[in-house]
């Protein structure tokens, strides 16, 4: 590691006992968030809103390829989660503003972190995949 690398170096506390039961995987808290963040739009709509509040439709055409359907569906979810809060303003027609909740923005650290991982060691990734494809590895099996 470089001396400038502080991240998190230990295993995650409480150690898993192996076997891991699917009733364990299914109860796990991680387990529940990374299926949140890890759906295809709940991240890119958490982004967009780090930078304030936006209506609906600013968000609908910020986000090139989501159906209206399918975020109207991710801010429900977002919004079940705690993650996003949705305001109401008495106008004709009702304005809808979404925003981060206090526990959404919470959120943006660990995000943050994540895609500079990703950025970082992409190359590294790619030169993985590619040594594996070369060798005969099946992309689908790990």
């Amino acid at each position: 590691m470089s001396a400038t690398d502080n991240a998190v170096r230990m295993p995650p506390e409480p150690r898993l006992a192996l076997p891991v039961s699917a009733d364990e995987h299914r109860a796990c808290p991680a387990t529940d968030v990374l299926r949140r963040v890890g759906d295809k739009w709940s991240v890119l709509v958490l982004v967009c809103l780090g930078d304030g509040p936006l209506r609906f439709h600013q968000l609908h055409r910020g986000i090139e390829e989501i159906s209206q359907r399918m975020l109207t569906r991710t801010l429900r979810a977002l919004e079940r989660d705690g993650l996003v809060t949705r305001t109401v303003f008495p106008t004709v027609p009702a304005t809808v503003e979404y925003d981060l909740s206090p526990l959404g923005r919470t959120l943006l650290a660990p995000l943050s972190a994540l895609a500079h991982w990703a950025l970082t060691h992409a190359p590294e990734v790619a030169e993985a995949r590619a040594r594996h494809d070369a060798a005969g590895g099946d992309p689908a099996k790990p």
